[in-house]
């Protein structure tokens, strides 16, 4: 019963894909950071300080410092991303085990930039699906929530300052100047993937257009180009005038076309272009 409640409302698609995410995530750690000695923001920054000085496992130190997170921030969560969090953490865990356990060797210590950018791309992928499906890895995002609550600071703010503690620690411990640039390397590309799996890899482009024939231009469109056209209906301040405002999305190469279209139609329309994260909808990701 107990157990039934707590697996409510849960989404079996969101579980595996935390699992792939740890495991890619854990993947990356182990055959990347791990092999050729690079550092890591958070707590798994820590994980790696302790590995390189002590030989500590970074798979069960990794359980032993979020514990004390889980207690300390299970409000700041939902139930079901306190779920997804502690499946996330524990998965993270058991797959660094395993490739520990089961690893090949990629010998990149002539290349430490292939290394570090590796690191970030499989450390960005894996924590982007995790946090995209509605899950954490505990440690400082737990930390954040709290600092933010009773602190006020942000929680960028937060993370940023953890992470570049982690990273001074980790230079003053085991890093060389040469394999820290490299670490800060792989912090900002994986900082970088993370945003770009949690946007979406798909990137539409959106057309705010004014114009003293809207109709005919959403006809055209409409027509020739099969995309949707929503009207809002705008005041111009200078003007003083009631205007139409079209608004429409299309895939990037698209654009040049929708421009056309427009030109050919109104010369001195006022088209300004956005760029649209994560489409979803009839005609985008999904149903391409």
């Amino acid at each position: 019963m107990y157990g039934g409640f707590l697996l409510k409302g849960l989404k079996i698609k969101n579980i595996i894909g935390i699992l792939l995410g740890a495991a890619i995530y854990s993947f990356g750690f182990v055959h990347f950071n791990m092999q050729n000695e690079l550092g890591e923001g958070g707590f798994s920054g820590i994980t790696l300080i302790l590995y390189f000085t002590l030989h500590w496992d970074p798979a069960i130190l990794n359980l032993i410092l979020n514990i004390p997170m889980f207690i300390l921030g299970w409000k700041q969560f939902g139930r079901k991303e306190f779920i997804y969090t502690i499946i996330g953490t524990v998965a993270v865990s058991i797959f660094l085990r395993i490739f520990q356990v089961y690893q090949f060797t990629l010998d990149l210590h002539d290349d430490l930039l292939l290394a570090s950018l590796f690191a970030g791309v499989f450390v960005g992928v894996g924590l982007g699906i995790i946090f995209r499906c509605g899950g954490t890895t505990g440690g400082v995002d737990i930390i954040a929530r709290v600092t933010n609550k009773h602190i006020g600071w942000s929680m960028g703010r937060t993370m940023f300052l953890f992470d570049a503690f982690v990273i001074l620690a980790s230079w003053m411990t085991f890093l060389d100047a040469r394999s820290m640039m490299y670490t800060l390397v792989a912090v900002y590309v994986g900082a970088r993937v993370i945003d770009m799996v949690q946007e979406g890899a798909y990137t539409a482009k959106a057309a705010l257009i004014i114009s003293n024939n809207p109709d005919e231009i959403a006809n055209v469109i409409s027509e020739k180009m099969e995309r949707g056209i929503t009207i809002f209906h705008g005041y111009g301040h200078y003007t003083k005038q009631s205007k139409d405002v079209l608004y429409c999305i299309v895939a990037r190469n698209e654009l040049v076309r929708l421009k056309s279209i427009i030109r050919s139609i109104d010369p001195n329309a006022f088209v300004s272009i956005i760029d649209v994260n994560d489409v979803t909808g009839e005609g985008f990701r999904i149903d391409e």
